[in-house]
Order: C-alpha cells, then sequence, then structure tokens
C-alpha cells in the first residue's frame, strides 16, 4: 500500500523543491523514479511499525499516514544537508509511529491484531538430574 503520491509531495513542498531534491543534474525537474524510491522506503519505514500493533495492508490510508510518508520522504531525498526543520519533522513522524506500535496512540479505524497476554501455549518443559548436593547434604559437613 502506498501512503503518499507524487501528488501529495507537490501538493505540501512545491514542484520546485522536489525538482530539486530529485534531479540530480540540473535539479529542474522531477525524478519520478528517484521521488518513487524515497515513496517506497517511507512506506516500507511505515510498514515497519504498523506491522506488530496493525493488520496490513490498511483498508484505507489515514490522513496522517499520508502526513509522515510524505514528511518521511522528503528526509530520505534530503541525503546531503538536511534542513532542521525537515529533520524536526522526520523525527516527529518516527516518534509518532513509535508510539502507534506500542498501542499508547491509536490508528482510527484499522484493525489492531491480537496481543497473546499468557504466551503462546508452546510450554517448554526441561528435566534436570537429581541434584547431589543440596542443603541437607552440604549441612552434614
Amino acid at each position: 500500500m502506498t501512503y503518499a503520491t507524487q501528488s501529495d509531495l507537490t501538493d505540501r513542498f512545491g514542484a520546485v523543491e522536489l525538482a530539486q531534491l530529485t534531479d540530480r543534474v540540473n535539479g529542474s525537474v522531477i525524478d519520478v523514479t528517484v521521488l518513487g524510491r524515497s515513496l517506497s522506503d517511507a512506506d516500507a519505514e511505515i510498514d515497519s511499525y504498523l506491522a506488530t500493533r496493525y493488520s496490513l495492508p490498511l483498508a484505507s490510508t489515514p490522513v496522517v499516514l499520508v502526513r509522515m510518508a510524505a514528511d518521511i520522504a522528503r528526509y530520505r531525498l534530503c541525503a546531503d544537508g538536511v534542513p532542521d526543520t525537515v529533520l524536526q519533522r522526520y523525527q516527529d513522524a518516527v516518534s509518532l509511529l513509535k508510539r502507534m506500535a506500542s498501542g499508547e496512540v491509536q490508528l482510527a479505524g484499522s484493525t489492531v491484531l491480537a496481543v497473546a497476554t499468557t504466551g503462546s501455549g508452546n510450554a517448554v518443559h526441561t528435566r534436570t538430574p537429581t541434584r547431589t548436593f543440596n542443603a541437607d547434604v552440604l549441612g552434614t559437613y
């Protein structure tokens, strides 16, 4: 599932900025391959957090994930010299993803995975030999 699109990034950051970040030759045209890779990377990063708590793929994309995917993709495009605002927005997105993964923040309209509270039911049984030295034996010396 793609959380954000080229159009989402263009709406948020402008075509000029995206061209400067993706066109490594002239900085004048949006390179859709480079942009697509950063969007895929953003999706994978988001999924890595959400997969611990939510059933993926999500039925629909919440607006908050579109924003976070855009911020993450933009951060990934700024390989050299990340501006402070871009870094802060990335860190905010990761922080919110961590809170979603822990359950502190709920992702509205998404199916939460069942969490086992008593273990998997696969108990481990071990056997040990009878103790040679114990408190009774050692107490006689």
